[in-house]
């Protein structure tokens, strides 16, 4: 993880979809996130702003 985006390992036959919300615990922010690459098991998002915690979120 960067300031503009990460890189997430994910399982090669999970659906992410091209834009989503990140939600990261420890730094308690959602990050908005558009899939700017798929290789391998991997991702590349880029953040396009932030979010407050989700309500939905079970942490």
């Amino acid at each position: 993880m960067h300031a503009g985006g990460a890189e997430l390992k994910v399982p090669i036959e999970a659906r992410v979809p091209d834009e989503f919300l990140l939600y990261v615990p420890t730094d308690g922010i959602g990050y908005k996130a558009v899939v700017r690459w798929r290789r391998d098991g991997r991702i590349g998002v880029e953040f396009t702003g932030t979010e407050p915690k989700p309500h939905w979120h079970y942490g």
